[in-house]
């Protein structure tokens, strides 16, 4: 009778040593999901702000596009009315600000 006490206590501390790493466990596993859990709220909150902020993107860049294709139109317009000395005008004028900038940067 003995020894089927013995074994018993032993089992029982066994079990009990056993319950014990699983509650340990299971608290870690807590910290973890509340951990991945906040994680994963901070990724959708990113995710949103960048869909925001592309959606805006998307606009200018449109209105960007728009106004490009208008200016171009104006510049065949005026390239087709007959008056080269605007064009002429044009280049030079480009050439001036090209130049002036490249003295800015050389100098600076």
């Amino acid at each position: 009778m003995r020894r089927s006490h013995a074994s018993e206590s032993y089992s029982s501390f066994n079990r009990n040593t056993v319950e014990e790493e699983n509650e340990h466990l299971v608290d870690d596993l807590e910290t973890k999901i509340t951990a991945l859990k906040s994680l994963t709220i901070d990724i959708g909150h990113e995710v949103r702000t960048q869909n925001q902020m592309l959606r805006e993107m998307d606009d200018d860049f449109d209105s960007t596009g728009g106004f490009l294709s208008t200016t171009m139109g104006r510049v065949l317009k005026l390239s087709k009315a007959g008056h080269n000395r605007y064009i002429l005008y044009l280049l030079l004028f480009s050439f001036f600000v090209f130049f002036v900038i490249y003295l800015l940067l050389k100098f600076k």
